[in-house]
């Protein structure tokens, strides 16, 4: 019997451009967020809760302005204001924004919009964001949604926000899959679980009858692929989110290791350890033969595609101690970019491709860190008793990772948590998890 899955249904909704998009403004500079420079003073933005008539309009105009305004705050670029502070009403506001009585709350950004049930039971959700100080309406969208859907509504309309004030794609919404975790240290439970990028909408995927362990997503389609022991036997499969089919990708001798996709989502890479030695191969998704890309007496794993295809990040000892390694993709010109003390683990490329994060463990204590491919720029974002497998958001400028502690009166026992940070290391969030987790993976923007 293979691992159980359980079926994730997708969302399913309609969007619609309704309104203008962003309109000149030939004498005012507009409001933007120049994410370039580092550290920045994060944006003051007030967002409204979202107009409605009837009592379920109301509320789900309130949740969905509560979202919108969480997704902003955690990315560290936006400062949503208190609502208290608020002089228009929702209502009002449906007339247009009274721009003074907004800057008198030292508002420079305002989300507005609108909750309507329609004729067949969808909302229409709309909303706009306006730039306050040049008092012009920057962007407009309509959306037409199922009523369960909303917070995916909120998540593409965050997504939007991002994207018009700092010129680069958001990543709300996206989906986060990880390791599920309970038990004792020594009889731990792994479980296979996928929510959403704020820890909503929790799922489940195996009844943690079986070990699991590194789930990846493919960035072309919603399916995943992760490591699981049946029978004690390590087994490679993929899980497609959207259909709940799964499949196994491979039955191999000996260990597996650290699966992940290739940027056209068409092989996936891996580490073998066949006869006590451990190399990177790569097998074709449509044809299943495996190539052999490394061949060194020492512990070649973690690959981890550049985004154009045509290299790889890896970790290997080759040279006495675990270091930070890169080749092509053919398996050629192999050179170590991590000279830092202590050792190097886990690369995985940007989605930019202008940096590599990996763990570092120096002195008893572990570090998640950035570097650019030639391993210049090393840059510690986070460090603590324990943390590992960072993960990147598709838009390549926020990581998750897990941090587990010691936990109970004696420290006989860890607890493992998920964290974000962005590139200024200065912006950190837990991750809600309904229990211990570890090992998350970031998915691209849901199609």
């Amino acid at each position: 019997m293979s691992p159980v899955l359980h079926r994730y249904s997708p969302f399913t909704f309609v969007a619609a451009l309704l309104l203008a998009v962003a309109v000149a403004l030939p004498a005012r500079a507009q409001v933007q967020i120049d994410i370039t420079q580092g550290v920045v003073e994060p944006l003051p933005i007030a967002v409204t809760d979202f107009f409605g008539e009837t009592p379920d309009e109301v509320q789900t105009g309130a949740e969905i302005a509560s979202v919108i305004a969480a997704n902003l705050q955690r990315s560290g670029l936006f400062r949503p204001i208190d609502k208290n502070s608020f002089i228009q009403s929702a209502a009002a506001l449906q007339n247009g924004p009274n721009f003074p009585e907004w800057r008198i709350i030292n508002a420079q950004a305002l989300v507005t919009g609108s909750v309507q049930r329609q004729p067949d039971g969808r909302y229409r959700v709309e909303f706009r964001l306006w730039d306050v100080i040049a008092e012009t309406q920057m962007v407009g969208l309509a959306y037409f949604t199922a009523p369960e859907n909303w917070r995916r509504v909120s998540h593409i309309v965050s997504d939007a926000i991002y994207k018009r004030i700092t010129g680069e794609e958001g990543y709300f919404d996206t989906r986060i899959v990880y390791i599920s975790e309970t038990g004792p240290a020594n009889a731990r439970v792994k479980r296979l679980a996928i929510m959403d990028q704020d820890g909503a909408n929790h799922r489940f995927l195996t009844d943690g009858q079986f070990l699991v362990l590194t789930p990846r997503f493919s960035p072309t389609a919603q399916e995943i692929t992760y490591l699981a022991y049946y029978n004690d036997r390590p087994r490679v499969y993929l899980f497609n989110i959207d259909t709940g089919r799964q499949e196994v990708l491979g039955d191999f001798p000996g260990m597996t290791f650290a699966p992940r996709f290739s940027p056209d989502g068409n092989r996936v890479i891996m580490s073998l350890a066949t006869g006590g030695n451990t190399e990177i191969y790569t097998m074709d998704l449509r044809t299943r033969e495996t190539r052999r890309l490394t061949n060194s007496p020492g512990i070649d794993t973690a690959p981890s595609f550049s985004p154009d295809g045509q290299r790889i990040t890896f970790e290997s000892d080759r040279g006495g101690t675990q270091q930070i390694y890169v080749m092509n993709a053919d398996g050629s010109g192999v050179q170590r970019i991590s000279f830092g003390q202590g050792r190097y683990a886990s690369p995985v490329w940007s989605p930019r491709g202008d940096l590599i994060a990996f763990t570092k463990l120096l002195g008893g204590r572990f570090y998640i860190g950035v570097m650019r491919p030639d391993g210049t720029g090393e840059r510690i974002l986070a460090d603590a008793f324990h943390v590992e497998g960072p993960t990147w958001a598709p838009n390549g400028r926020v990581l998750m990772y897990f941090s587990e502690t010691p936990s109970g009166p004696n420290g006989e026992t860890k607890q493992s948590r998920l964290y974000s940070v962005d590139l200024s290391g200065r912006n950190v969030w837990q991750v809600p998890t309904p229990l211990d987790g570890s090992d998350p993976a970031w998915s691209p923007l849901i199609p």
